[in-house]
């Protein structure tokens, strides 16, 4: 690895790692509480007491956007697990066995694929209620039927080489054959799909509490935090623009690191 994509890399690790220590330990970030109101220093621009300027009722935004890491990212890591695991199953089902099976499961994700994600996350939440941990179920829901088809592709690849094959004529079961060849070989695109799932969770999820999906005020939320902000971005421009700058990185952050995970043969 030439040394400028090395420390792309660790740039793009650098956030990640940050983010995880926001969700983890907040406080050690942030010196103010994100639910407390000072009447005196409402709509505060971005400055050395407020590293991301205050709202109306004068809460730190900076401490605001921290805090809310620990209800957004774990929603995304939920909603990744939920995708990955269904996905992943159906996936590795159609592509290794085939056939009616593999059949079967192309039609249902057909079906799933076909009707736009956002909308069928949004009627999944009008059918579950309102709050994160919904939020993440539908996200997660709606993304089984790329990681299936995704999965399938992978698994056909990999169950083609010679290797497989050779297993296979040895008289080694399904299982075995499943968990000694395919499943190893299939590690690294599965960590680059988990990565992409990821940052599309995280956009997905903010979207929805954009919308007042998400948990209730006043818990912070960046979704939730970015939209209390759109009506003052010609005034109070850093409500919106901060916690929506802290999405976008880490969205960008963690393309970056899908497109290293990625197979060369894959393409970058």
């Amino acid at each position: 690895m030439r040394s400028r994509d090395r420390a792309g890399v660790l740039l793009a690790l650098a956030v990640p790692a940050l983010i995880v220590g926001w969700m983890v330990a907040p406080g050690v970030f942030a010196r103010h509480d994100p639910l407390a109101v000072d009447p005196a220093a409402t709509y505060r621009p971005p400055g050395a007491e407020h590293w991301f300027g205050t709202d109306g009722l004068g809460r730190d935004l900076f401490a605001r956007v921290v805090h809310g890491t620990s209800a957004s990212v774990p929603a995304a890591l939920l909603a990744v697990a939920v995708a990955l695991l269904a996905g992943g199953l159906l996936g590795l089902v159609a592509g290794y066995f085939g056939g009616l099976t593999g059949d079967l499961v192309g039609r249902l994700v057909d079906v799933l694929l076909s009707v736009p994600s956002f909308l069928l996350a949004m009627s999944l939440i009008t059918t579950f209620g309102f709050g994160t941990v919904n939020v993440a179920l539908a996200v997660g829901l709606v993304s089984i039927g790329s990681v299936a088809r995704l999965t399938r592709a992978e698994v056909l690849r990999i169950a083609a080489r010679p290797y497989v094959t050779a297993a296979r004529v040895s008289g080694r079961g399904h299982l075995a054959v499943l968990l000694l060849h395919v499943l190893p070989n299939a590690t690294r695109p599965v960590a680059a799909l988990a990565a992409l799932e990821f940052a599309a969770a995280v956009l997905g999820i903010s979207a929805l509490s954009f919308l007042g999906f998400g948990a209730a005020p006043p818990s912070p939320e960046w979704g939730a935090l970015v939209a209390a902000g759109r009506g003052s971005v010609s005034t109070e421009w850093w409500l919106g623009i901060a916690p929506g700058a802290v999405i976008a990185v880490v969205v960008i952050a963690v393309n970056a690191l899908a497109a290293y995970l990625q197979p060369e043969e894959a393409g970058t």
